[in-house]
């Protein structure tokens, strides 16, 4: 069986998300990298058809992050793994998502976290 993997790495969206009132009262910056499992496809394959387009796969995390408005970055991630799942290409998805200024009082470059879901 052949695995490949669609690799985005670094997509930068805005949101409101968290648990505390400052985050959810104003955007902050989030990262996310995407590991995106292919159902098996013809080796070798030049058309567009036979994978998952990226460019969608960043549309649908950005949309996600955008108009959903979770409390905790696990179930963002989740949504944006499910979402992400709906296209019949994919196989299996790993999300990493990050948020770039935690409300943490310590010199903390990222919080974040990172799921793998599969169909």
């Amino acid at each position: 069986m052949t695995r490949d993997c669609l690799e985005i790495r670094g997509l930068r969206v805005l949101g409101v998300h968290g648990i505390l009132r400052e985050e959810r009262s104003r955007l902050q910056p989030f990262e996310i990298d995407l590991d995106i499992y292919l159902v098996e496809r013809p080796s070798g394959a030049d058309d567009l058809a036979s994978t998952a387009d990226y460019a969608h796969a960043v549309t649908v995390a950005t949309e996600v992050v955008e108009k959903e408005s979770c409390r905790l970055l696990e179930a963002l991630a989740e949504k944006v793994a499910q979402a992400l799942l709906q296209d019949p290409r994919i196989a299996e998805v790993t999300v990493a998502l990050r948020k770039l200024r935690p409300p943490i009082a310590a010199d903390l470059l990222t919080a974040g976290v990172r799921l793998t879901r599969s169909r």
